[in-house]
């Protein structure tokens, strides 16, 4: 919360363009007299970041530094996430979750760079993304310090149509109307939509919602099909051609999103104890995610790929509740690094009406063996070894079976007369 109304402490101000930290960045400079220097993170959210500079400076940053990162977000972020399995309450992929933590760590880096004094974002106080961005700062530099507006009682703009009506009064650009207001953030991963009509889950989400995918109905009647090839977890190839991460993501966005792929609308459990309802649009992230899955039946054996599946849950609610600067986020790495030794081969993908499936899968670390999985017996596999396997595993249940009728029949036995 901010109370200093030093004119000289610079604050650094994850900057986006978006309603909220549109308004914020005058406001911080009208009210506390703060030297605002704007950050933006280029994650691939591509037109948004169009005239930034001219925009966060003539809304009285005294500067504004744009940063491409989308190399990083790919290489440190999106492929650890997509080699962990991490899924949040059985669907969200996590692109805002995963996104937040690498902006505030370069916030914190330019804080440094200019003499800040103070880190700033625009996230409410209703939201995930507050927690996020804090715990990131108080992870990376304790000493700076942190400025939520949201949660300062002199900021009166409690709603987005406040906001809307403060942008218009102090003459800022902004995209949205009191008509059209959704609450979104994109990148490379992900496209997400709250707000407005959306906020009821009663209300289906109209076709205009989606921004990288066509709705469903609109699809193409053909299917598409494409290879992603892997190396130790991480997806390399796409038909067979070597790609970069960021170039590999951005294509199976558009081919994802021509099919409808990755649509989600989901009520889901903030770490701050409400229920939220979004939509979510992640085609190359459901693609990429799915390939991932059917490689890994392939190469993982039982027990590995049992217990990988447990973590996963607990990795995706690190990832959600904005801990990825934690030793147990780089402990569970460790783990899923090794798992991933062997993840190296090809999964055919098909694209269709909303639908992404395998449609055949190969590597050379493949633990499947035509020979023993067929019903065709062979040398190879003597049936009579399983009749011993059986009774021995079987024998826990047969013992109890037997105490418990044992049990019942003492119940029944009639009483003596005397």
């Amino acid at each position: 919360m901010a109370k200093s109304k030093s004119k000289s402490e610079k604050v650094v101000l994850a900057y986006s363009g978006g309603l909220d930290t549109s308004v914020i960045l005058p406001w911080l400079k009208e009210t506390y007299g703060y030297k605002v220097i704007a950050f933006a993170a280029d994650l691939g959210q591509g037109e948004e970041l169009t005239g930034i500079k001219q925009k966060a400076l003539k809304s009285g940053a005294v500067k504004c530094i744009v940063k491409d990162l989308r190399k990083e977000f790919v290489e440190d972020y999106l492929w650890p996430l997509l080699k962990s399995g991490a899924v949040y309450e059985r669907g969200y992929l996590l692109g805002t979750s995963i996104a937040r933590p690498l902006i505030a760590k370069h916030q914190v880096e330019v804080a440094h760079a200019e003499g800040a004094t103070a880190v700033a974002h625009g996230a409410t106080g209703k939201g995930n993304d507050q927690v996020r961005f804090e715990v990131t700062y108080m992870a990376l530099d304790p000493s700076l310090k942190i400025i939520a507006p949201w949660k300062d009682p002199k900021f009166t703009l409690t709603s987005r149509e406040a906001a809307v009506d403060y942008a218009k009064k102090h003459k800022i650009p902004i995209k949205q109307t009191k008509k059209k207001i959704y609450s979104r953030d994109r990148n490379l991963w992900h496209v997400s939509h709250e707000g407005a009509d959306l906020e009821d889950p009663a209300n289906e989400p109209k076709d205009d919602v989606f921004a990288i995918s066509r709705p469903v109905s609109k699809t193409p009647n053909k299917p598409d099909y494409v290879k992603i090839g892997f190396n130790k977890g991480v997806p390399v190839k796409l038909n067979g051609k070597k790609i970069t991460g960021v170039k590999l993501i951005e294509q199976l966005n558009r081919l994802g999103g021509k099919h409808g792929i990755g649509q989600l609308d989901l009520v889901e459990n903030r770490l701050v104890g409400m229920k939220s309802r979004g939509v979510y649009e992640t085609p190359g992230g459901t693609i990429l995610r799915a390939a991932h899955s059917r490689l890994e039946t392939l190469t993982l054996d039982r027990e590995t790929m049992h217990y990988k599946q447990q973590l996963a849950l607990k990795y995706a609610e690190l990832v959600y509740y904005g801990l990825w600067f934690s030793q147990l986020r780089e402990a569970l790495d460790a783990f899923v690094n090794v798992t991933q030794r062997n993840v190296t081969g090809e999964v055919k993908m098909k694209l269709f009406k909303g639908h992404c499936t395998p449609a055949g899968a190969k590597s050379p670390n493949s633990l499947y063996r035509t020979d023993l999985a067929s019903f065709k017996m062979g040398a190879e596999y003597d049936p009579t070894d399983a009749a011993g396997f059986i009774r021995l595993f079987g024998l826990p249940t047969k013992v109890a079976a037997a105490v418990k009728k044992k049990m019942k029949s003492v119940k029944r036995k009639p009483k003596s007369c005397n």
